[in-house]
């Protein structure tokens, strides 16, 4: 199974930048999409029927024009669940999760932790409610692959400038700190697996200052999978030559 998941900063702008005939070529199994900044009735119809595909939407309840994310998928899901039963935080539209069998697959773009310490507590407080949801789907007999844009670097490795960057939201310690748990609680930074020493790869740049043509940039996009799917799984990669937003699709290539 082929898996691609890709903050868009945008469907709409992506959408009109024809990135979505890339994705027909690529013809993933399940497609993953962040920061949609839309409601499916402000969609084309291109985008609210992929031949081929199952479409679900969760957007923002806050405000219009703000985070949101989507799932196209080959194979109808047994059940989706578009937030996790905690409505400060999931009226962001951040969250949709589906299950296939005993596998659950979770697409999250996770807070910035810009904009102010309120920002950043939420952040944190987000991330703590995630790891307990993963966690408890786990005791319930569920693996887990959870992909999107987690919003920080983990290692000096994973950012291009990261002294420059210590004090400063998405590789902050406490931020860092929390990738560390969930590897702590058994769950695989996949790409950094398979590719523990692979430097300058990253996934998000800063446009203003024309970042990606220095590729002076961040690895803040991720697959995780359970320990138990390690095993299984084939190839993962970020396609940082494909253009169309700040970030680089990422993809998961999985035997499941």
């Amino acid at each position: 199974m082929k898996i691609i998941s890709w903050n868009v900063n945008g469907i709409r702008a992506w959408y009109k930048k024809g990135n979505l005939d890339w994705v027909k070529r690529e013809t993933p199994d399940i497609f993953c999409i962040q920061e949609t900044k839309s409601h499916p009735e402000q969609l084309p119809e291109d985008l609210l029927s992929v031949q081929g595909y199952y479409a679900y939407f969760s957007s923002s309840q806050v405000k219009k024009g703000y985070s949101g994310v989507a799932i196209y998928t080959k194979t109808k899901p047994d059940n989706v669940e578009y937030g996790m039963g905690v409505e400060e935080f999931d009226q962001e539209g951040r969250f949709l999760a589906m299950y296939f069998g005993k596998i659950v697959l979770i697409n999250c773009y996770f807070p910035n932790g810009g904009m102010g310490p309120h920002r950043l507590k939420y952040k944190m407080e987000f991330y703590e409610t995630f790891l307990n949801h993963i966690n408890k789907l786990r005791k319930d007999g569920y693996s887990v692959i959870f992909c999107g844009d987690v919003n920080t670097a983990h290692k000096e490795i994973d950012l291009a400038r990261p002294k420059e960057n210590e004090k400063n939201t998405g590789f902050l310690l406490e931020e860092r700190a929390w990738i560390d748990k969930v590897i702590e609680n058994k769950y695989v930074d996949i790409f950094r697996h398979l590719n523990p020493n692979k430097i300058n790869t990253y996934s998000y740049w800063d446009m203003k200052t024309r970042a990606r043509d220095r590729n002076v940039g961040w690895r803040i996009d991720y697959f995780f999978v359970s320990d138990d799917l390690v095993s299984q799984v084939k190839n993962a990669d970020i396609l940082d030559e494909i253009l169309g937003s700040d970030h680089a699709p990422i993809f998961l290539d999985i035997n499941i």
